[in-house]
């Protein structure tokens, strides 16, 4: 049974729901520590990725390098958001060779979710999952979560969570983030943000250990993602820095964990795959406002806490902190050079009214329907 936290800082349960085994980071750290982490020495393993590590990197040369007579071969065609029929491709290949009991995913959300659910399909069809191993190179923190989903052919995404979905070891290497281009790099820490910020109206997020490493998380994107903008592909530090906030932020949920992140994370599914918004751009275009609006709540006190983590001075009032985080969320994006609007993004004013029931449940009238339909207004 899930029990609420968020009501008071010292009364909750925190239940872990990871089957993370092994995390490492640091510099060469897949060199050193793949092969010794396979689940024996006669694994095969698959590798999912998409086209732009296959083609435009040699990452996955050295990676198949690396694996040796583990490699049962690669699937470089992973689009944004998941495509269905991408994955039914991918998982008819993984089907054909029943040694497979790895599967090894490269980049951001995308191919992370793809190789949970190809795990899940698998065992739909043989009774057993596969073994996930995942080199992220992106701040997206999609290797936190046992949920995974696809695109549907018409454009929405559809998501599913069973634990046994979850990453079994991450390796959080800045010789593979390094060829992310920055602009990608620094909205998928805003999406990492996201996370973190969302956390604290949560109604089932515990004050141990998810907020407490929220708050550690906010004060590390803050201070590392300006520096990113001018140092990245660079420096190694702050890259794995980035990579240990992201995971922080997202990374003990725990599996009495009820329901969705929060609203941003609502309207940044609604404005995600249906019009080809990457998440972590959607989480720039949201967040600010949503934080902003929540502020006027009975959430503000919870926001408040994050101000310090933002580089803020407390003044007491909780509404008046919850507000500056708001736009403190605001300015960094600005200062990362990541602000936009939907209508740079193509979307018509007249989907307004589609947005906002996707990112309320199916809601048409009522002052939740109203606040959310002026957010999304703003943001043309």
């Amino acid at each position: 049974m899930a029990v609420e936290a968020s009501s008071s800082q010292l009364s909750g349960l925190w239940q872990p729901q990871s089957r993370l085994k092994n995390l490492y980071y640091g510099p060469s750290c897949v060199q050193r520590h793949l092969l010794s982490t396979l689940p024996s020495q006669s694994s095969k393993a698959f590798v999912i990725t998409g086209r732009s590590i296959a083609t435009k990197t040699t990452l996955m040369q050295q990676l198949e390098a690396l694996l040796g007579t583990h490699h049962a071969g690669t699937f470089s065609h992973i689009k944004q958001h998941g495509l269905v029929a991408e994955l039914d491709q991918a998982t008819d290949l993984v089907a054909r060779d029943p040694s497979i009991d790895t599967i090894i995913s490269v980049g951001g959300g995308s191919p992370i979710d793809a190789a949970k659910t190809i795990s899940f399909r698998t065992n739909e069809k043989t009774g057993h999952y596969l073994i996930h191993f995942t080199i992220p190179t992106t701040l997206s923190a999609a290797e936190c979560t046992a949920g995974g989903g696809y695109t549907k052919a018409d454009g929405v995404k559809t998501g599913f969570m069973a634990p046994e979905m979850g990453v079994s070891a991450i390796f959080y290497d800045p010789g593979y983030a390094k060829y992310t281009p920055t602009q990608l790099w620094l909205a998928t820490g805003v999406r990492a943000v996201d996370h973190a910020v969302e956390t604290f109206y949560h109604p089932y997020a515990t004050e141990m250990p998810w907020k407490a490493l929220s708050i550690w998380a906010l004060g590390v994107l803050f201070d590392c993602l300006p520096n990113a903008k001018l140092s990245h592909p660079n420096d190694e530090d702050v890259m794995t820095r980035l990579m240990l906030a992201a995971f922080a932020s997202s990374g003990l949920r725990g599996k009495n964990v009820k329901g969705g992140m929060g609203l941003s994370h609502s309207l940044g599914h609604a404005l995600g795959s249906p019009y080809g918004i990457p998440h972590g751009e959607t989480s720039c275009l949201t967040l600010g406002d949503v934080v902003r609006l929540k502020a006027e709540t009975e959430d503000a006190k919870q926001i408040a806490r994050l101000l310090p983590a933002t580089g803020g001075k407390p003044s007491g009032n909780a509404r008046q902190d919850a507000r500056e985080v708001g736009s403190r969320i605001v300015d960094l994006v600005v200062t990362l050079g990541l602000c936009q609007n939907l209508t740079e993004r193509g979307v018509g004013k007249d989907q307004v009214p589609i947005i906002v029931g996707r990112a309320t449940g199916g809601m048409k009238e009522g002052p939740v329907y109203d606040a959310v339909t002026q957010l999304v207004e703003g943001l043309y």
